[in-house]
């Protein structure tokens, strides 16, 4: 019996998991469960009609989304869970994260640019009315409103582009794929100093931590431990 990678909730075969995905988790879905969704196409007696010509084609479909799944979480070791997270991260990572005072969380009009004391910052004034969506950005957005987005209980992983290996890029993509909710998102962008602390900052509202070089558990640990727990909307 498959277990929702949302929310935990445990249902009886796929068709049910789909009918749950649907009517549960709509607008939350990565974009493998929104296309799954939507191509399903029970007939009036609540089943699928396949034939043989069809069986081959969903066997055909099935074969090539475990390649791409695989190849998108950076293979068999690398993000292939990512959507189904533990309540909590590895108390050996969590116990490095270092927890910083919290600037506030004021709106300010749109466009006004905001003196953060430290950058990247994890809390502070926001722009009031936009927010970062999920995703791997090659061009950094405005602090501005990915501090919003760390409100909304995202994850924002600050990586050095120079310092970007192709593995973990790969991996950065995965967890931005399988991490898409509005109150739950996995954002990766570029470091907006010019000599960043480390490769790769990891930070969510009031967290930080970094990495020196990439580690595919360190992320997936701070990930647990954070995502989908801003102080806006909480949802886990």
């Amino acid at each position: 019996m498959p277990d929702c990678d949302y929310c935990g909730a445990t249902v009886d075969g796929e068709d049910a998991y789909l009918d749950h995905l649907a009517s549960e988790h709509e607008g939350e879905l990565g974009s493998i469960d929104e296309r799954r969704v939507a191509e399903r196409s029970p007939d009036d007696d609540g089943g699928f009609p396949v034939g043989p010509a069809v069986l081959v084609g969903l066997l055909a479909a099935a074969g090539g989304l475990v390649v791409y799944v695989t190849f998108l979480m950076g293979g068999s070791g690398g993000t292939a869970a990512a959507s189904s997270l533990p309540d909590s991260g590895d108390g050996s990572v969590v116990s490095q994260v270092q927890t910083e005072e919290s600037n506030g969380l004021d709106h300010r009009e749109q466009g006004t640019e905001i003196d953060y004391e430290r950058v990247p910052p994890t809390s502070g004034a926001h722009w009031g009315r936009s927010w970062e969506s999920a995703g791997f950005y090659s061009e950094r957005p405005p602090l501005e409103s990915l501090v919003h987005s760390l409100e909304h209980g995202a994850v924002v992983v600050y990586y050095d582009p120079a310092q970007l290996t192709p593995e973990a890029e790969e991996h950065l993509r995965g967890w931005a794929t399988n991490q898409s909710g509005n109150w739950r998102s996995f954002i990766a962008v570029p470091n907006p100093n010019q000599n960043p602390e480390s490769a790769y900052v990891l930070t969510a509202w009031t967290k930080r931590l970094t990495m020196d070089e990439y580690d595919d558990a360190t992320v997936r640990a701070f990930t647990a431990e954070y995502i989908g727990r801003g102080p806006e909307n909480p949802v886990r």
